[in-house]
């Protein structure tokens, strides 16, 4: 096999982190197949591996390294030459020129806003014989350069409306990885809105690092709210959610599109990080706690069956017993039906990291875990609540025991069912009606009871 034919030949792209990421991720995929090459099942059967790589917690870098590492051994080991690895994302963006010192395997890295470039990169390495860097923030460009045609689509797509971020929280290297915030033209969004309805998609699911930051670069009346009421008015579309938003963005009328839009489904992602204003604002997050649980408020006045989901960081530097205590606090107040949380770990170049007052690792594990056990209570306890209850679930893989089906209810839980022999053959897409029975932690299960085909909506009471 030539080197030019290494192009044309095999590509397994791996995704880290969040959905921006497999979002990314595939898009790479579809400009390599478009230069030629076909998907490989693992980086042992593929000549290309593409790590799109996350960099948000801590020791991301390292972790990229080792998976580097492993590639090659494991080539080495099986006496066949190893892939070219192309490490792309956020690790690239930071790291830059010391991933291809620390790691001379590395035949390319590429930043986010540059992907766009990864087939021409890919060629310019085998022609100069020597590794490429391109770590452009140039967004724009990179959205008008993804390809055009259809693509297949699961029953659950990914949608990048916006990137980047301009709110500058102190323990975040967002902005500096992803660069300042830009928004994609409406056109184009509903342009591949309409394309993955098109290959098969019912729901989409509309991303950005602050997706309610997003406004029309060509109309800025054209806002968040009036995005959503766009997507929601396509053919084809069943449901539509979104993430993640940022609470100095958020308008009145993203909060009248909850009652509005029976496609928007009932569940909200809105990161709080902490309880306490005196952290709030060490953070830089302009919010204070208050302001905060009122639109959380508003939010569950226009939808009364919400599901609401956080992040929240402890253990950021300088956090007291009693800032601790106060996000404790706001989370017995606001009842989260799923959340997200992490012990704070400093990354490099951003504000925090070098601050005094940064807290013991103990002290921090202390706090995560009494923070995730009220979690993990409140978690379970909106699943159970859910009992009882009829509502849509959308089907979108086979479950681990023969002939069940697992599928996503309007709240976002995984919901574990299996036709009887009454019951039509399921297949990814479809819509079913059932009768929520039994809740975990982490799943629901449930008794068919109707097929749907293009209903979207929310639950009704048993």
């Amino acid at each position: 096999m030539t080197d030019s034919g290494r192009l044309r030949r095999r590509v397994h792209v791996r995704a880290y982190g969040c959905q921006m990421n497999v979002y990314d991720a595939d898009r790479m995929a579809e400009l390599l197949a478009r230069s030629g090459s076909r998907p490989a099942a693992s980086a042992a059967e593929a000549d290309v591996v593409v790590l799109n790589t996350c960099h948000i917690r801590e020791k991301a870098a390292a972790k990229v390294y080792s998976e580097v590492g492993r590639i090659v051994a494991d080539a080495r080991a099986a006496g066949r030459p190893r892939p070219r690895i192309v490490v792309a994302g956020c690790v690239a963006q930071a790291e830059g020129e010391e991933v291809l010192r620390r790691s001379p395997a590395v035949d390319v890295v590429v930043g986010p806003q540059a992907y766009h470039r990864l087939p021409d990169l890919l060629a310019a390495r085998e022609a100069e014989g020597r590794p490429q860097l391109d770590l452009a923030l140039a967004g724009a460009t990179k959205f008008d350069r993804l390809p055009t045609g259809a693509r297949a689509a699961p029953p659950s797509a990914f949608l990048t409306v916006q990137e980047g971020c301009d709110k500058f929280c102190a323990f975040c290297v967002v902005p500096y990885t992803r660069g300042a915030e830009v928004s994609r033209s409406g056109e184009a969004v509903l342009a591949e809105a309409r394309r993955l309805l098109a290959a098969g998609a019912r729901e989409l699911v509309l991303l950005g690092q602050n997706v309610n930051a997003w406004r029309d670069p060509a109309d800025s009346q054209k806002d968040f709210a009036w995005l959503l009421e766009a997507v929601a008015a396509l053919p084809g579309l069943v449901r539509l959610r979104y993430t993640t938003s940022h609470p100095r963005d958020v308008t009145d009328r993203q909060i009248a599109a909850h009652a509005q839009l029976p496609q928007l489904m009932p569940y909200l992602h809105l990161p709080v990080q902490s309880g306490s204003d005196a952290v709030l604002k060490a953070m830089n997050r302009r919010h204070r706690a208050e302001t905060y649980v009122r639109l959380i408020e508003r939010f569950r006045a226009a939808r009364p069956d919400l599901a609401v989901s956080g992040d929240f960081i402890v253990g950021f530097p300088g956090e007291t017993d009693a800032d601790f205590e106060a996000t404790l606090a706001l989370v017995r107040n606001l009842h989260y039906a799923q959340a997200f949380s992490f012990r704070y770990s400093p990354r490099p170049g951003t504000p925090a990291a070098d601050r005094n007052g940064q807290i013991p690792e103990e002290v921090q594990a202390e706090r995560l875990g009494r923070l995730q056990a009220l979690l993990r209570e409140q978690q379970l306890a909106f699943n159970r609540g859910t009992i009882g209850r009829r509502c849509p679930i959308l089907i979108e893989r086979p479950g681990r025991a023969a002939g069940q089906w697992i599928g996503k209810s309007p709240w976002l839980q995984s919901v574990v069912v299996a036709p009887g022999p009454g019951d039509a053959p399921l297949a990814p897409g479809d819509l079913v009606e059932v009768h929520l029975s039994a809740a975990g932690p982490n799943s629901m299960e449930g008794r068919i009871v109707g097929l749907r085909t293009a209903t979207p909506g929310a639950a009704e009471a048993a």
